[in-house]
């Protein structure tokens, strides 16, 4: 028996690490470590309790308290839509229609990956669904082409992380609901971070491509103005779903479940327009929803679980004050906290660095005097991070499905975007304003 909060903080930590890199279930690794965690604490219990009446009791509670929320009904609509524009024509005509407007520019259809990435992020909400989706149209078109290979990966892989930061987001869900920060406004606040992350990719493109003019091909791809417009009809309907749910956010008319229902009403009626939605890809689309939503929902009611025995053993409190009794200024305190997420991202996947560490780091950031909402952006990016981060950086694994390229030349065209996430997180702590911004200017309801 460990009586020591802290030294029962290693052991817990040590034992979750233990089972997470043995290859265990996410999910089953955060609820056994619970259950070491309550088994090695020093109970003073009454004799007609045993501990693992007491075990079962938080588990029943946690698991209910985690899953009994309205605000968590987005997740599973919001990972329905997705998977509807995933597996439709929706994503093509994106891309068809946006060609015309980008071959101006330094750079050229370079571009392509960040606009789509931005545009399709903002109705997929999953960074794995607007990688996979953009990717296997853009790479191979770039490389017929004549586009730097490179540049081409790495912009992807970098732009292909904005759906977890442009609304809507389904980490900035699952923050929301175990932080019990608005979601609503979460979405909102990410809108201008998110700008800013994507016009830094294309202002590093026109850069490259202004100091290397060979990343692009030496033919032009002329257009006329009509043509222009004609292609502006692929690109309009996917604008209006991204105002109706997010401007249905912004200006109070909706909340987020609802605006993730009516997404799922509108890509299903984009999907029947273009007469691309079969009985197959609706039933894959169904399937694949339910599985994420189920494996996401694991997660959140494992660590919630977690985080209850956390606090009921003092593990919480006693790492509060033992960091607060370090007396850290709070840009150090974040600098430390963003080393530990960029630790995380190579042996975690987004969601469960999310759910594990949440429990542990809110209560020390809230207490250093920052706003949940803007930490909830923050750690956001640091998500995004965790994607291009090698061992385990899951959009790497995807781009190397797509490309057939081996790993360590993703990360070589990764890096110079890691290296622009990295900025943006300075932006963000020296800036925290762009973060409150729209919400503050949000109409409630």
């Amino acid at each position: 028996m460990i009586s020591d909060p802290l030294m029962l903080a290693i052991v817990v930590f040590g034992i979750m690490f233990f089972l997470l890199l043995s290859g265990l279930w996410i999910g089953f690794s955060l609820f056994l470590s619970a259950i070491c965690g309550m088994l090695l604490y020093k109970f003073n219990l009454p004799p007609t309790i045993s501990i693992w009446e007491k075990i079962g009791g938080l588990i029943a509670n946690s698991v209910w308290n985690s899953l009994n929320s309205w605000s968590l009904t987005a997740l599973p609509l919001f990972i329905l839509m997705g998977e509807i524009l995933y597996r439709t024509a929706i994503s093509t005509r994106l891309l068809n229609g946006l060609l015309p407007w980008l071959t101006k520019i330094p750079g050229k259809l370079l571009h392509i990956n960040v606009v789509a990435c931005s545009l399709f992020a903002a109705v997929s909400g999953s960074s794995a669904a607007t990688t996979a989706t953009v990717g296997k149209i853009t790479l191979s078109e770039l490389s017929k082409r004549g586009y730097d290979k490179n540049l081409a990966i790495g912009s992807l892989a970098g732009a292909g992380t904005l759906g977890f930061l442009i609304p809507p987001s389904l980490i900035m869900i699952v923050y929301g609901v175990l932080s019990d920060t608005s979601i609503g406004k979460l979405f909102v606040a990410g809108i201008i971070p998110g700008l800013i992350l994507a016009s830094m990719y294309s202002g590093y493109i026109m850069l490259v491509a202004l100091i290397k003019p060979d990343v692009t091909p030496k033919t032009e791809e002329e257009y006329t103005l009509k043509e222009k417009i004609i292609r502006l009809k692929d690109i309009i309907p996917v604008l209006f779903l991204i105002f109706i749910i997010l401007g249905g956010i912004y200006l109070g008319y909706t909340t987020p479940t609802e605006a993730a229902a009516i997404g799922v009403a509108g890509s299903y009626l984009l999907a029947l327009i273009y007469r691309n939605l079969n009985w197959q890809n609706f039933k894959e689309s169904l399937f694949s929803a339910v599985k994420t939503t189920c494996m996401i929902c694991f997660i959140i009611m494992a660590a919630a679980f977690l985080s209850q025995v956390v606090v009921f053993i003092g593990i919480a409190q006693a790492l509060t004050e033992y960091i607060v009794s370090l007396h850290l200024s709070p840009h150090i305190l974040i600098l430390v906290l963003g080393l530990m997420y960029l630790f995380l991202g190579m042996i975690l996947d987004g969601i469960s660095i999310v759910v594990m560490t949440l429990p542990i780091v809110l209560p020390i950031v809230v207490a250093s005097g920052f706003d949940p909402l803007w930490f909830g952006i923050f750690l956001v990016i640091m998500v995004e991070l965790s994607q291009i981060t090698p061992p385990v950086g899951f959009s790497l694994f995807v781009i190397q499905g797509i490309s057939g390229e081996d790993i360590y030349t993703i990360l070589k065209a990764t890096f110079p975007f890691f290296l622009i996430m990295i900025t943006m997180v300075v932006i963000l702590v020296l800036f925290p304003d762009i973060v409150f911004y729209l919400p503050s200017k949000m109409i409630q309801k």
